[in-house]
C-alpha cells in the first residue's frame, strides 16, 4: 500500500523494506476516526473507530474550567512509532462542538535500520467549533526517520489551538542522543471549508545532512516548541498584544517570538529552549492566553506529575 505521503521527496533514501514485517502490514497500520458534536451544554464524543496501534478508550470531563469540554487521550499499544509504521487520524468537530485531545505520554520515534514512520492527520472545524490538540512533546531516537502532514479545514469561526514539542533525542541516554536522528519532518497545511488556502508550513530536519547547531538554526538550543492559533483576526489580535514582544532569556536559556499567519488566519508562536519544561511552560501560557481569549475560561493547573 502506497500513500502520497510515501512519495515526498525527503523520504526517497529510505525505501528498503523492514526485515522484519514489511512497512504498512497488519499491525503497522493505525487508524484513528474521532467525530464530535454538541449536545446541550456539553460536547460528546459522538463518533469513534479506533485500529491499533492507535487507541481512545472513552471522553472524560475532567476539566473543570470547562465542564462540558471533552478530553479525550490518544494511547498507543507499540510503545511508540516503528519502522514501517503508517498512521492515520481523522478528526471532525460539528458546529460548537469543543474537544480536547492529548496523547498519554511523550511519542517515541524509535531507532530504525530500514524504511520509516509516516503520519497523516485530517482536523475538520465547523462553524464556532473549538479544539485544543496538545500532544506531549515527540522524542527521534538515533537514526529514526518521520514524517507528518496535517491538513486543517476550518470554518472562519472555528479555533485550533495546535502545538508541537520536537526533542533532540535521547539527551541524557548513554552517551546522549543529540540531532542523531536522520530525519523529522513535519507539514501543516490550512484551507476554508471551500478550498481556499491559508497557508502552508513545513520544516525538513535532516542533522546528519544539514547540521542543525548553527545560527540561524537551533545554535545552542535543543528543544523546539511549535504552536499554532487558527482563529479569527480579533481573537488573534488579544494574544498577540499579550504575547509580544520576542523574548530573550539569556539566563535560562529560553527564546520565544509570536508571528501573524497569512490570510488572516492567526498566529504561530515559536520557542527555543535547551531542556523541555522551559519550553513547555512557555507554550503552556501561550496556550493559557489563547484559551482565555477565544472561550473566557482558563486552564485548570497543571497535574502534580507534571
Amino acid at each position: 500500500m502506497t500513500s502520497s505521503l510515501d512519495l515526498v521527496p525527503e523520504l526517497a533514501p529510505y525505501q528498503d523494506q523492514p526485515a522484519q514485517l514489511p512497512a504498512a502490514a497488519n499491525g503497522k497500520v493505525g487508524v484513528l476516526r474521532l467525530g464530535f458534536e454538541r449536545r446541550g451544554d456539553r460536547t460528546v464524543l459522538s463518533d469513534l473507530y479506533r485500529q491499533s496501534p492507535l487507541l481512545v478508550q472513552r471522553a472524560l470531563y475532567w476539566d473543570e474550567e470547562m465542564p462540558g469540554l471533552p478530553c479525550v487521550m490518544i494511547l498507543t499499544t507499540s510503545g511508540g512509532v516503528l519502522q514501517g509504521d503508517r498512521l492515520q487520524m481523522d478528526v471532525d468537530l460539528g458546529a460548537g462542538a469543543q474537544a480536547h485531545l492529548v496523547t498519554q505520554a511523550a511519542t517515541k520515534i524509535q531507532e530504525m535500520d530500514a524504511n520509516y514512520g509516516t503520519q497523516q492527520q485530517s482536523i475538520t472545524l465547523a462553524d464556532d467549533a473549538y479544539l485544543e490538540f496538545l500532544p506531549e512533546p515527540v522524542i527521534p531516537f538515533r537514526h529514526s526517520r518521520f514524517v507528518s502532514h496535517t491538513l486543517v479545514r476550518l470554518a472562519e469561526t472555528a479555533t485550533l489551538l495546535y502545538a508541537e514539542v520536537l526533542q533532540p533525542g535521547r539527551k541524557y541516554y548513554r552517551d546522549g542522543e543529540i540531532f542523531a536522528y536522520d530525519l523529522f519532518s513535519s507539514q501543516v497545511r490550512a484551507e476554508r471549508p471551500d478550498g481556499r488556502g491559508l497557508f502552508v508550513e513545513k520544516f525538513v530536519i535532516s542533522p546528519g545532512r544539514f547540521p542543525v547547531a548553527r545560527i540561524g538554526m537551533m545554535d545552542r538550543f535543543h528543544v523546539f516548541g511549535n504552536v499554532m492559533l487558527l482563529t479569527d483576526a480579533g481573537r488573534a489580535a488579544r494574544v498577540y498584544e499579550r504575547t509580544a514582544p520576542p523574548v530573550w532569556d539569556e539566563e535560562t536559556p529560553l527564546a520565544t517570538a509570536v508571528s501573524r499567519l497569512p490570510n488572516e488566519a492567526g498566529l504561530v508562536f515559536k520557542v527555543l529552549g535547551q531542556e523541555t519544561e522551559p519550553v513547555r511552560a512557555a507554550v503552556r501560557a501561550f496556550c493559557t492566553a489563547a484559551r482565555e481569549e477565544v472561550t473566557g475560561c482558563t486552564f485548570p493547573p497543571t497535574f502534580s506529575w507534571r
